[in-house]
């Protein structure tokens, strides 16, 4: 199944094509890159846009054959996304795209709050008007592609909110945590029976996070983020099917790489 041509819809509205879902932010230096480094930004790209879906088993000769790459680079690339925990080893079946089911989402939110409290945490015993500043304008563009009605912005939104309120924190390895964290969020929500789904108003616990850090209160703050996420659990396991959402469903069609080029 592959997510190319979105089509995303606000319940009761009437159909409207999307834009392609964001992929994350490398972490390698341009000038550092590697043939299997940049295979392993395509990979995660396509994982996390939708075009390898949940599931899906990755078709070694025909990516290799796309990406112009041998298939001994494409498997050490597909090796790294596994220890990222994208990618599953299947004994006897290879490699398949992870899927996150209804079962683990608590546990996924769970390891968030743990995350995500103590940066809110520690960005309250510390207000600065700068850090705030950022986080104002993530909020401010969460709200903005809320009001549309592509999904796939409004999920990278609500995602880059969160990444950013660790990286204030300024430590390397808790970015590192979130950003897998969130790339499990997204693998989650594809997993989802309905399809992608996103929600379409934006949860006042944005704004109570904010105004608690800059009150210093980091219990408020945590407190704020617990509720968020108590909801959008239960949204992800069909616990809750209350909240307004726009929808993406999944479709199947061809994938296809483009050529990389090696700069070693």
């Amino acid at each position: 199944m592959i997510v190319r041509e979105l089509l995303g819809k606000r319940k009761g509205d009437v159909v409207q094509p999307v834009t392609r879902f964001y992929s994350a932010r490398s972490v390698v230096p341009v000038s550092r890159m590697s043939t299997v480094d940049l295979i392993v930004i395509e990979l995660r790209k396509a994982i996390l846009a939708g075009d390898l879906s949940v599931g899906a088993p990755l078709g070694e000769v025909e990516i290799a054959a796309q990406l112009g790459v041998s298939r001994g680079p494409l498997r050490e690339g597909a090796q790294r996304l596994v220890q990222e925990g994208l990618l599953v080893s299947i004994p006897g079946r290879g490699l398949r795209v992870r899927r996150i089911g209804a079962d683990e989402v608590p546990d996924l939110y769970e390891a968030r709050l743990g995350l995500e409290a103590h940066a809110a945490r520690r960005l309250a015993q510390r207000p600065n008007a700068t850090e705030t500043a950022e986080l104002e304008a993530c909020l401010a563009r969460l709200v903005a592609v809320s009001a549309g009605e592509d999904p796939a912005p409004i999920g990278d939104a609500d995602l880059e909110f969160h990444r950013q309120l660790v990286d204030l924190v300024g430590s390397r390895r808790l970015s590192a945590r979130i950003s897998t964290l969130l790339a499990e969020t997204r693998i989650a929500s594809f997993s989802a029976k309905s399809g992608y789904q996103v929600r379409r108003s934006v949860s006042p616990t944005y704004r109570e996070l904010i105004d608690a850090i800059v009150a210093g209160d980091g219990d408020a703050a945590a407190f704020a983020l617990s509720r968020q996420f108590e909801a959008a659990s239960a949204r992800l396991t069909g616990e809750d099917d209350s909240a307004d959402t726009v929808e993406v469903p999944i479709l199947d069609e061809p994938l296809s790489f483009s050529r990389i080029e090696s700069i070693e």
